[in-house]
């Protein structure tokens, strides 16, 4: 499978590439500098044995069947838009999660009018399939290839055949489970456990992710 990560240079971007090139999908990174976006795809494929390319973001959701949005949230509409044409048809895989650092209060959500980051995508690209995934799992613990992953990822969307590809594509990265989450609208729900998350890892100097017991 050909997957671009549009603001592939970020942590978040680097972790997905990492593991979605351990499991065998060719994969690009996007970046609004094109030198950043090569020079990071060295950097990977050198340390981690895998082969990752690089290419501004605009080139890079032309060249994918499925687009991995990673860019902070404040980021997500000027991208869309820049990149519309070149999504319809495709799956958006949304991982943005709102949010913000308040001193002495640490991770808040942000309101988002849309409902979710998500709900905001599949309103810009309305001729893509938007899912949302893997916000709550820590960048770091990603794109650390001898670490053995051990947690759920919550999948959201409106659209039953692109959650099914995406649920698969989370299978193909060992030792993580998907859920499925229902519609898109859960996707404000999931968003928003990311912040808590960070604050958990801050006071505990832990990289914490979820587990849904029960299933």
């Amino acid at each position: 499978m050909r997957i671009s990560i549009l603001g592939g240079t970020g942590p978040e971007g680097r972790g997905l590439a990492v593991r979605l090139a351990m499991a065998g999908n060719a994969v690009c990174l996007g970046s609004r500098d094109e030198t950043r976006a090569i020079d990071v795809a060295i950097e990977l494929s050198s340390s981690v044995g895998i082969h990752v390319i690089g290419l501004d973001n605009a080139a890079a959701a032309k060249d994918a069947d499925v687009i991995f949005l990673t860019v902070p949230y404040q980021a997500q509409s000027e991208l869309l838009h820049s990149v519309k044409d070149d999504l319809a048809g495709k799956i958006i895989i949304n991982v943005i999660a709102p949010m913000e650092f308040v001193k002495n209060v640490g991770a808040k959500a942000l309101d988002v009018k849309a409902g979710s980051a998500a709900e905001e995508c599949r309103d810009i690209v309305t001729d893509s399939k938007v899912v949302s995934a893997f916000q709550n799992v820590s960048a770091e613990d990603l794109e650390n290839p001898d670490l053995e992953l051990d947690e759920d990822v919550i999948v959201c969307s409106d659209d039953p055949e692109a959650k099914t590809l995406v649920m698969d594509l989370v299978k193909s990265i060992e030792h993580l489970r998907p859920i499925d989450g229902g519609g898109l609208s859960n996707s404000k729900y999931v968003e928003q456990i990311t912040p808590l998350l960070v604050n958990i890892n801050r006071i505990y100097k832990i990289h914490a992710g979820i587990k849904i017991t029960g299933i």
